[in-house]
């Protein structure tokens, strides 16, 4: 995993909000949970549909377009439901996701 790459700014996302960017090649849908940030593939598996849109629920989320739902709590070791989480830490303003080497 690269050491934290800078996807946006804390402000840039309020909390029960996300937004979808790309870093390095990866689409990435980043989530204010709360104060607590997470972030995964900005795809869900089943038909492509950007799960930046999704419903969110605590930490779940349900793909916009047919409800198919991840928990973003299940961390990078999730089960095998086809989305990456990636890890996300704060850094003064700047919200860091580490991706994939």
């Amino acid at each position: 995993m690269k050491n934290g790459v800078a996807v946006a700014k804390v402000s840039d996302i309020p909390p029960g909000k996300s937004i979808g960017v790309t870093c390095h090649e990866e689409e990435i849908a980043v989530f204010n949970l709360d104060g607590i940030f997470y972030a995964c593939t900005n795809r869900c598996p089943h038909a492509g549909a950007p799960l930046e849109n999704s419903m969110i629920a605590g930490t779940v989320i349900s793909c916009p377009w047919h409800g198919w739902r991840f928990d973003l709590a299940a961390g990078p070791e999730a089960p095998k439901d086809g989305v990456i989480r990636f890890p996300v830490t704060v850094s003064g303003e700047d919200i860091l996701v580490g991706l994939p080497d």
